[in-house]
């Protein structure tokens, strides 16, 4: 019975950040950033959005949260994280020919609450 509670949540989850990327990635349009790709996998991490905007190459890492959960999501971008994704951003600007372009890293984050309503909180420039 554990076994599918954790099944269960882990689905879940995985819902709720997807949604949160799907959300992310409107809010950035309506602020006239340019998506350029989502889901970007290298080896065994992934960038969930990169974007442009003003000739700036913009990685922006997602998180979202649900109810009960305790902290902000932005915290979960914790040191590991963010070098884990400066790895992975160096891989795309080196695959796409782009190591002199102007980037930086932001953070999106989403905190829904019991009725699905969200806050949405920006961070420029996160790390």
């Amino acid at each position: 019975m554990e076994d599918h509670k954790k099944i269960k949540t882990t689905l879940s989850a995985h819902k709720l950040g997807k949604q949160g990327e799907e959300i992310a990635q409107k809010y950035l349009r309506r602020k006239e950033y340019k998506i350029i790709t989502k889901g970007f996998r290298w080896h065994r991490g992934e960038i969930d959005v990169i974007a442009s905007k003003n000739e700036t190459l913009v990685f922006v890492e997602v998180k979202a949260r649900g109810p009960g959960f305790l902290g902000l999501p932005e915290e979960s971008v914790n040191p590991k994280k963010q070098r884990q994704i400066r790895k992975i951003a160096e891989a795309y600007l080196a695959l796409n020919k782009l190591e002199d372009a102007a980037c930086r890293f932001d953070v999106i984050s989403l905190v829904f609450d019991e009725t699905g309503s969200y806050s949405i909180s920006h961070i420029k420039d996160a790390f």
